[in-house]
């Protein structure tokens, strides 16, 4: 059996036979999985929240603006009022938006099953292509997404069209300290078989490297495909010309 919730990753999926589900459980309606609260230094959002719903909500918005803009990147507006924060995570498609954003704000997905509940943080969440730590009697059920409040942050992404996948997409959150980056967490989108942090160019700013040297490590441990969108070499070059993209404008903010 699938979970089916706004349909917008798994029907494209059984349309081109890459899904052969003998059954489909329809959750779209439980309305107690459609949430965004504030609990304490964390946002509590619940996996039916769609796109339309993140990018529009005030209170992420104002604590987690990354997620929010990123919501309004996907697709179309048809898609946004349909797909879902916990079916684009629990898809695991290494080219979605929101898993790379959720990696670069340290998020941390809520699991429930028949064992009970367990807490997955996002950089264990996603182990393959279309593979997410989710068991076969699991449901992702949350996202807790810490606050971001007064941090430069970006996504950036480059797509043939607005609706499309990105070919390369980059998260980026700036944490500064006395004049300069306390921290830095880069994610990059479609630049292997999971979202993936750029843990290089994170040290080498925190280092004191501008973001144009920075940019240039962003290539360090990734694995991107080559496809009808573009070769392994041309995305390298683009990962790291957005790397600078998002950061420039991550300590602009």
């Amino acid at each position: 059996a699938k979970v089916l919730a706004g349909g917008q990753s798994l029907l494209p999926f059984m349309k081109l036979r890459l899904a052969f589900p003998t059954a489909l459980v329809d959750i779209g309606r439980i309305a107690e999985l459609s949430y965004v609260r504030e609990d304490g230094d964390v946002l509590a959002i619940g996996a039916l929240t769609t796109h339309d719903e993140l990018h529009r909500n005030e209170v992420v918005s104002e604590h987690a603006p990354l997620l929010a803009h990123a919501a309004g990147e996907i697709g179309d507006p048809q898609v946004r009022h349909l797909g879902t924060i916990g079916g684009s995570v629990a898809h695991g498609d290494p080219a979605s938006d929101l898993p790379s954003a959720l990696l670069a704000l340290e998020a941390e997905c809520v699991v429930r099953g028949a064992g009970g509940e367990r807490r997955v943080p996002a950089s264990e969440f996603f182990t393959g292509t279309f593979e997410t730590a989710l068991g076969p009697q699991e449901l992702l059920t949350e996202i807790r997404v810490p606050r971001h409040t007064g941090t430069g942050w970006s996504y950036v992404k480059f797509h043939p069209r607005a609706q499309d996948w990105a070919i390369v997409g980059v998260a980026a959150v700036v944490e500064r300290s006395n004049g300069g980056i306390g921290k830095a967490r880069v994610a990059l989108t479609n630049m292997g078989p999971t979202p993936m942090r750029a843990t290089a160019v994170e040290q080498a700013l925190e280092s004191g490297a501008d973001p144009a040297a920075a940019a240039d490590a962003a290539t360090e441990g990734t694995n991107p495909v080559t496809d009808p969108f573009g070769t392994a070499e041309y995305r390298m070059e683009l990962a790291k010309i957005l790397t600078r993209r998002a950061l420039e404008e991550a300590l602009a903010r």
